[in-house]
């Protein structure tokens, strides 16, 4: 035991250059101030421009590359993906220091799509790294890590432009530093050996090395052809292996090719949603997903219309950090909420639904910018303690490779969606409609989620009651 001790360690380096990575790419104190940036005399770039010419590009590159960018991550097995994002990261920034032209910044907001795409490779990563008993802890960390760079970024921004002064441009050559020290340290970050597709141990391999099951009470139960006959077997993971690490020679990796995985892909899309529960948690996860990114990418165009940057000191980045907290400490108290979700999840989810959609109208149609501040960092929250609820429902019943499968499929429709949003509201090519517009038709957007679910919760909860009163008299019926 003392000998495998080591080796248990090991997950311990790549998860803390992990961390360090996503720290880094998250501190970017410029985020908060971009609007004004592009708006100000560095870019020089007008409302219409920046609100419905650049922002869109952003969406469209996000969608055109999830897909690709989600297969290459898996048969490339994760690394140099990170590299890439970090690379992208790089780009970006140099670029929003010294481009100048409405052409040039598209191109930026394109590479910026580039890295919020190969963010799946960064969350799945460490699960190619360590084992099943420790997925939860370097989640929490890896999350963390991000969070908290967000935050000191956020409030580094503030606190720079407010108290000493800093330029926007000055600002932007930190993040600039920050995401260049990113992109370095995740060249240290070891290459995995197995991804969950392309690049995984065959099954009958695996049975022949692996003697033992996970069982609480530690109990060895041998091969058994009945064992094969028992539904979902093949999702029970393995974990006690005899020494597979030192016959990695020995190991038979399974080659794969893309239409063999595309058919697996379909065969598990198809088994995942055919659960009513997780078919709900789904639709609410990719619709308010898309209401969430659209609110995100254009608050700060909003909060520029309410109180001028250029005219009056703002104060974004101090309430991205506020918000930021206050949503982890929601998070974090999800995990002692007692629900029955499963009785009263939907309704859950139409009147949490309901506060967002009063939210965003306030900032719409309260013309005062500490409301739509207040009202901004209440979006936030609710909106991070529900996705991270429905996270937890999806993943509840999910082995490892369907839970990145349907989390990759949610967020495609919610950019689908999104895309065809931003399409026919912002795009100048659509109706191009102001920023007042948009965000009441955000408003009504959420408002019609929040109906949609409350039918679909009022019908659920009847139906589980009903079923409650029938068990009784069937039993008496039944009963001698």
């Amino acid at each position: 035991m003392e000998a495998r001790a080591p080796r248990g360690r090991r997950w311990v380096l790549p998860t803390a250059l992990l961390c360090l990575y996503g720290f880094f790419a998250s501190l970017r104190p410029s985020e908060p101030f971009l609007t004004r940036y592009l708006l100000g005399p560095d870019k020089n770039l007008t409302e219409t421009q920046v609100f419905n010419e650049i922002y869109p590009v952003w969406t469209y590159s996000y969608l055109v590359l999830l897909f690709p960018v989600f297969l290459a991550t898996d048969y490339l097995r994760y690394k140099p993906v990170i590299l890439l994002q970090g690379l992208s990261l790089i780009v970006t920034w140099f670029m929003l220091l010294y481009a100048q032209g409405l052409l040039a910044i598209q191109f930026l907001e394109f590479f910026y799509g580039l890295v919020t795409a190969t963010e799946i490779a960064y969350y799945s990563y460490i699960y190619s790294i360590v084992d099943l008993n420790l997925y939860q802890k370097v989640t929490s960390y890896c999350r963390s890590a991000t969070l908290v760079g967000y935050t000191v970024g956020s409030i580094c921004g503030q606190v720079l432009v407010s108290v000493a002064s800093w330029s926007l441009f000055s600002l932007n050559i930190l993040s600039l530093t920050s995401v260049s020290v990113a992109f370095a340290t995740a060249w240290f970050l070891p290459m995995p050996q197995k991804s969950l597709f392309f690049h995984h141990v065959l099954r009958s391999q695996v049975s022949r090395e692996m003697k033992v099951l996970d069982c609480k009470n530690g109990a060895v139960i041998q091969d058994d052809p009945a064992l094969k006959r028992v539904p979902g077997w093949e999702d029970i993971e393995l974990k006690v292996s005899l020494n597979v690490e030192e016959h990695s020679a020995e190991t038979q990796e399974e080659k794969v090719d893309i239409l063999k995985v595309l058919r697996e892909l379909w065969r598990d899309f198809l088994q995942c949603y055919s659960s009513r529960p997780m078919l709900c948690w789904s639709v609410w996860w990719a619709f308010s997903t898309c209401g969430y990114f659209q609110v995100i990418n254009y608050t700060q165009g909003l909060w520029e219309m309410v109180l001028p940057s250029q005219r009056f000191e703002i104060y974004n980045g101090g309430v991205e950090a506020v918000s930021t907290l206050l949503g982890a400490v929601a998070v974090f108290a999800v995990g002692y909420i007692k629900v029955s979700w499963a009785t009263w999840g939907e309704v859950a989810l139409a009147l949490f639904s309901l506060l967002i959609a009063a939210a965003v109208y306030v900032m719409d149609t309260v013309r005062n910018i500490w409301l739509c501040y207040a009202s901004y960092v209440i979006f936030r929250i609710v909106y991070m303690l529900l996705i991270t609820i429905a996270t937890f429902q999806i993943a509840t019943n999910l082995s490892m490779e369907r839970y990145a499968l349907v989390f990759g499929i949610n967020t495609f429709i919610a950019l689908a969606l999104q895309t065809l949003l931003t399409l026919i509201v912002v795009d100048s090519s659509g109706l191009g409609l102001n920023i007042f517009t948009q965000f009441m038709i955000y408003a009504s957007y959420f408002a019609a989620i929040s109906l949609v679910f409350l039918v679909s919760g009022i019908y659920s909860v009847m139906k589980n009651y009903r079923r409650q009163e029938e068990m009784p008299s069937r039993s008496t019926a039944s009963s001698p």
